[in-house]
């Protein structure tokens, strides 16, 4: 088995502003857990440098319209009409490299698809990826282009069928809306519950439409969440959806602000459970293309994904993060463990918590899991 990683020391370059929760920075601390831990020295495994999507790929999925608004705005001047297309203070700031940042990141979630798809790696991650919240025509969310729709369309376009799944604390709504009337791609999507959190989409009534009805799964969380109950949600839906849907490729995002200290969200996952699920999707996943995602902690950041990318090259890492890591980073809350210690909700609270996600996987399993087919 071949790994790919896509990475750019470009990607930390760039800056949202100063009190902007999405910092580029936490991708270069993750990249250097990772070398720390020796995982760039694997005889199986290369270093792809990430390069720039270009237009006519971007357009894809993007109106071409909005591209040409996001490049004249990349100088970090707000452009007449801005306002429109989702840009402005607040989520979607206009900042300087703004266009070459998103279409660094998308491109290398395409050569992510490209390098799965020609069998040149069975597995590749881009962890600048997952910019799951930009529509066609608009920002959202702190995405500017969508890479996994990009990303996704381009393997459509090679007659691929494609399952996406997202465990990102946020529902994967840009996605889904992309796809919502296709049977060639299913989306599963996990997350806190639209009723507590941003975007406030993500009911298990959204299934999809026309030709697409069934092919959009979502399982909202209640809030305060732990391991255990998101592990009972992904293992009794996404397992059985990928075995009636038998995609060619998966597409993940793994974003990491579904864990218990992260600033912006309710859900109290850790580092265990968080593994098993990557676990899981390369157990099951005949060709994987893993992206990150959201993440506001990041010191979480940088310890997830560099125990998802052990977890990809078949690596158990020791559980001790190297001191001079420590030394050089501990101002952004790093301790010596790797791995967090287990965290469980207990009392009525999680009693009421179990019976409303058994509840939502019933439904389903019961609406939609028949309604999932490998002919579509």
């Amino acid at each position: 088995m071949k790994t790919a990683f896509l990475y750019s020391d470009r990607f930390s370059a760039f800056d949202y502003g100063q009190d902007h929760p999405l910092k580029p920075f936490r991708l270069a601390l993750a990249f250097e857990l990772m070398k720390q831990y020796g995982l760039f020295s694997l005889p199986h495994s290369e270093v792809v440098e990430a390069e720039a999507a270009k237009d006519e790929e971007l357009t894809f999925f993007h109106e071409q319209e909005y591209v040409d608004l996001l490049k004249a705005a990349n100088p970090g001047k707000m452009v007449p009409g801005g306002g429109r297309f989702g840009l402005g203070p607040g989520d979607n700031p206009v900042f300087k490299g703004m266009f070459e940042w998103s279409a660094l990141v998308t491109g290398a979630s395409l050569r992510a698809a490209s390098l799965v798809d020609s069998g040149d790696a069975a597995i590749a991650f881009n962890i600048a990826g997952g910019l799951h919240h930009a529509r066609a025509s608009s920002a959202s969310g702190f995405c500017y282009l969508n890479d996994p729709v990009v990303a996704i369309e381009s393997l459509l376009r090679k007659g691929r069928r494609v399952a996406y799944i997202d465990i990102d604390a946020h529902h994967g709504d840009g996605v889904q809306e992309a796809f919502y009337k296709t049977d060639r791609v299913l989306t599963i999507s996990i997350h806190e519950t639209g009723t507590a959190l941003f975007p406030g989409t993500g009911f298990v009534g959204e299934m999809g439409a026309g030709q697409g009805e069934g092919y959009s799964v979502n399982v909202p969380m209640p809030p305060m969440s732990d391991d255990e109950l998101f592990l009972f949600a992904f293992r009794q839906t996404f397992p059985d959806l990928i075995e009636k849907f038998r995609p060619d490729i998966v597409v993940s995002q793994l974003g990491v602000d579904s864990f218990v200290s992260d600033p912006l969200t309710h859900l109290n996952y850790t580092t265990n459970g968080f593994c098993e699920a990557v676990r899981i999707i390369k157990e099951i996943s005949p060709a994987w293309v893993a992206l990150g995602g959201g993440g506001y902690d990041l010191a979480n950041v940088a310890r997830a994904w560099t125990l998802a990318w052990a977890i990809m090259n078949n690596i158990e890492l020791p559980d001790t993060i190297p001191g001079d890591f420590i030394k050089k980073y501990s101002q952004y809350g790093f301790t010596e463990r790797l791995r967090d210690g287990k965290y469980e909700e207990t009392g009525p609270e999680k009693e009421r918590m179990r019976e409303e996600v058994e509840m939502t996987v019933r439904l389903v399993r019961k609406k939609i899991l028949p309604r999932v087919s490998s002919t579509g």
